[in-house]
């Protein structure tokens, strides 16, 4: 009958502290070394009321094992004062240096995490003990080349012996969190191993692996401060930990009898009494259902209460606890499903984002999104995303580019995103965050109310005109900027999408290069790199992308970009005109530099005279940038030399060449159709996609 039921729900508290008081009043139990197992732990062969399963450990061989997210710890020491457990990775050998942990574990497997606590956590333990992370890490890594230029990377061949050259790869180890600055290219996390003995190895110097593998012998300490919390005091909000009388305590108002008054402590006792007496509430209630109406408790408030509850309360509980447990279930389902489809790097990406020290800052995908405010400022869109107007917290705009399904291995993202945002220069447009969750991609910008560069120098509806003089400081400007890029930095960075498109400008007009969305980062030494495919803008890209007999690919094809650029600057025009009035005039560096060469000068109407000379160096520089063959063009840092100087010490270059020499063929006019590559990306503004024809043998 239905009235049976209601009497096993309201006998279930009963039951439930009987069982409690038998887990707290089991005897002690010991395995090994440890002596002093007892409640909220037990063993697995204690008897079943004592203890709770959640903290179960095993004894095997003489040894207390603890399974943690199905890897094996073996247990050092339990502290119940202060709630900690210390525990050691099954595969550490005391005496073997060369022994390695089986298993990875950060904080991020916690549900618990420094600075941040879940409200619905149900894990056992917790990597945070009052707002203080309990361990940190040994970080091994893998790298296919030697690391010498970093301290913090120490060598493991003297434990390991195997660790060699011949072998293609070198394993090192790593004290502390990896910072994005300590991030080596060609290396990446192999293992995360957990210690709480690093504060004393940061007082000396780490200089042999051999006192790592001491640290990782020593263990790792976790605690379940938020299970005795959520025990004591039934809200881990209300609770804390006495450090003078070593004793946890309850911080709030309760109930110490219905009948009674109220306590500032909330202790076991008291907690049980106002259940108790609730309880018989509800039961003086329930007796006019059961029994009839009850003429003695017809007065009592108290029997008023329990008869509500009974009648309303009891019933929308029963059926609002039903609704919650199928939420629950629906909800870990599609936990689990995105769970299985995120990103094979997701470890790599969470831990990036909680390193304090990592500059750009890590923004979560609803702060990218309360920036945009929805995404409705639409600035620009291309290939590699779309670019929204936002607002930082303390008010300054910025520009969000929210990136297209990214491609590859998402570690290269976060790398790129480490060094540029590290870079500080006047001329290169500053990353200020980023966003890494699940499959979302959004890269942070300050926002340059000028827009870009194109509608200053294009003739077309709505453009706005300015004069040389701009122009020119424009061009030395985006020059510096490539400059640094190429130069000033720890990696070499080489942007591969030079285009007007692409050069921002703030309120003051000053020139910042943007858009690294086709950028790759290269160590400086290297001269030469390796490409798979062509990338950028066609009528911008140099000509070795497509000729691989006119030598490797290098930074030269950044410095032929800006010069196709600086072409346009000085022309106000596109390099590219299939509209032009005179075959001569189409592709316009060939015609320009006939003016040059012949007449020495240039036909330009309405400039003056020092205009005229800015525009001619300007073209000489140019001529310089877009010679063929890259050993044939100046570096970055020299075409800012020459643009600062005076034109008169300029030479003119040879005629440049559309194409390598054994590429002719005879027909005297050939053409093809260009379309940009699937790597074409703009900036703020949406750029326009160059689609003419390249005039070949141009006399």
């Amino acid at each position: 009958m239905w009235w049976v039921r209601v009497i096993l729900v309201l006998l279930l508290p009963f039951t439930c502290r009987a069982s409690t008081d038998q887990q707290h009043s089991c005897p002690a139990s010991s395995c090994g070394k440890i002596s002093n197992i007892s409640y909220p732990f037990r063993l697995k062969d204690d008897p079943i009321h004592c203890g709770d399963r959640r903290y179960e450990l095993s004894c095997e061989n003489n040894v207390t094992t603890l399974y943690l997210y199905s890897s094996k710890y073996h247990v050092k020491s339990i502290n119940y004062n202060n709630f900690t457990i210390r525990l050691v990775d099954s595969g550490i050998q005391q005496d073997n240096c060369s022994s390695l942990p089986l298993n990875s574990l950060s904080q991020s497997n916690f549900c618990v995490r420094y600075n941040y606590l879940d409200k619905h956590c149900t894990d056992p333990y917790q990597s945070v003990l009052h707002n203080i992370l309990l361990f940190e890490y040994i970080v091994y890594l893998n790298c296919s080349h030697q690391v010498t230029n970093n301290q913090k990377y120490v060598d493991t061949v003297p434990c390991f012996g195997w660790n060699s050259k011949s072998k293609g790869y070198y394993i090192y180890a790593m004290a502390g969190d990896l910072i994005a600055e300590d991030f080596q290219v060609g290396c990446h996390v192999e293992l995360v191993a957990p210690t709480s003995w690093l504060g004393n190895l940061q007082a000396i110097e780490i200089v042999s692996y051999d006192q790592m593998h001491k640290v990782l012998v020593y263990g790792f300490e976790i605690t379940w401060f938020l299970h005795m919390c959520q025990t004591r005091c039934g809200d881990t909000r209300f609770c804390s930990f006495n450090t003078t009388t070593q004793k946890l305590e309850c911080n709030r108002l309760c109930r110490s009898s219905l009948f009674g008054g109220w306590s500032n402590r909330c202790g076991w006792s008291e907690l049980t009494l106002y259940a108790k007496d609730t309880i018989i509430a509800v039961w003086l209630g329930l007796f006019e259902m059961i029994k009839g109406p009850n003429q003695i408790y017809d007065g009592e408030t108290v029997y008023q209460v329990g008869l509500a509850t009974g009648h309303y309360v009891l019933p929308s509980f029963l059926a609002a606890r039903f609704l919650f447990g199928m939420t629950l279930f629906i909800a870990l389902l599609i936990y689990k499903w995105r769970k299985r489809h995120l990103s094979m790097f997701e470890y790599i990406e969470m831990y990036l984002q909680q390193q304090n020290n990592l500059i750009p800052i890590g923004y979560s995908y609803k702060e990218i999104k309360k920036m945009a405010k929805g995404f409705k400022d639409k600035l620009g869109e291309g290939g590699f995303g779309t670019v929204f107007k936002g607002n930082l917290r303390s008010g300054p705009c910025v520009a969000i580019k929210m990136l297209a399904s990214s491609k590859g291995n998402g570690q290269d993202f976060i790398s790129e995103v480490a060094t540029i945002g590290r870079i500080h220069h006047l001329n290169v447009v500053q990353l200020i965050g980023f966003c890494a969750e699940g499959s979302k991609r959004a890269l942070v910008y300050d926002f340059m109310p000028n827009g870009s560069l194109d509608k200053y120098i294009f003739s077309k509806e709505g453009s706005v005109n300015i004069s040389y003089n701009q122009i020119f400081d424009i061009s030395i400007g985006v020059a510096r900027g490539i400059s640094y890029l190429h130069h000033g930095c720890e990696m070499k960075i080489l942007h591969f999408d030079i285009k007007p498109h692409n050069i921002l400008l703030d309120e003051n007009f000053t020139p910042k290069v943007s858009d690294f969305g086709l950028a790759k980062l290269y160590p400086v030494q290297n001269s030469i790199i390796t490409m798979t495919a062509a990338r950028g803008t066609i009528g911008y890209m140099a000509p070795e992308l497509f000729y691989k007999n006119l030598g490797g690919v290098s930074y030269k094809a950044d410095v032929y970009s800006f010069g196709m650029l600086l072409m346009e600057m000085a022309g106000r025009r596109k390099n590219l005109n299939p509209h032009a009035e005179h075959s001569s005039q189409l592709y316009f560096p060939l015609w320009i530099y006939d003016q040059v060469e012949k007449v020495g000068d240039i036909e330009m109407e309405d400039t003056t005279e020092e205009e005229k000379k800015i525009v001619k160096k300007m073209i000489i520089v140019a001529l310089w940038c877009i010679q063929l063959k890259p050993n044939d063009r100046p570096t970055m840092s020299k075409v800012v030399e020459m643009l600062e100087g005076d034109v008169e010490s300029l030479e003119i270059p040879p005629k440049p060449l559309l194409y390598p020499q054994e590429t002719v063929v005879d027909d005297q006019r050939t053409t093809f159709d260009q379309t940009t590559s699937s790597d074409y990306t703009s900036s703020y503004d949406s750029g326009e996609i160059v689609n003419a024809s390249l005039i070949e043998n141009i006399d």
